[in-house]
């Protein structure tokens, strides 16, 4: 995810301050991966210098000043074009784990146990999404849910991948 396209999306309502922004970006898409102060200034400035942000106001704080900053209409385009572009669809057709599958029957060690750790390292991590959208809100909801539906199909995956075990081994092992 493009934390200065994001950025771009919650400066469009109105103006903010850094500290805001931040605020605001872990409210609703930090849950598991805060911003850092640090990212957020250097992605402002990064969106100041190519024309995206401007600068509206600097107030004197206790500390630094503190600058607000408003989205441009070139970041708005930007934004735009961003929003209506669809995300690539990630295929993983040479995923690490079949790769370890296939070296596992390479060197004579158990792919099955190697299908066996990862099913249950999805089904704990399936476990824990599922406590955790129990009592989150609808946005936890609705981000658990998308993890949950991936797992589901590589869950499908390894046992597809178990049944067909002899085979591929057969075909690797030449």
């Amino acid at each position: 995810m493009s934390i200065g396209l994001t950025l771009l999306g919650l400066l469009e309502p109105g103006p903010r301050h850094g500290y805001d922004l931040k605020r605001a970006y872990d409210e609703h898409f930090g849950q598991d991966h805060p911003l850092h102060y640090g990212q957020v200034y250097a992605t402002l400035s990064r969106l100041l210098k190519n024309g995206l942000v401007e600068l509206t106001a600097v107030e004197p704080g206790a500390g630094p000043d503190r600058k607000r900053y408003a989205i441009t209409d070139a970041g708005v385009t930007d934004l735009a074009a961003w929003l209506a572009r669809p995300e690539q669809p990630e295929p993983y057709l040479q995923s690490t784990l079949y790769t370890k599958v296939v070296l596992a029957l390479l060197s004579g060690r158990s792919a099955v146990d190697i299908l066996d750790a990862q099913r249950t390292a999805h089904l704990a991590l399936m476990r824990t999404l599922t406590r955790r959208k129990s009592g989150g809100d609808l946005a936890d909801q609705l981000i658990c849910d998308h993890a949950l539906f991936h797992l589901e199909a590589d869950l499908r995956w390894l046992e597809l991948t178990a049944a067909r075990l002899d085979a591929l081994a057969q075909e690797v092992v030449r």
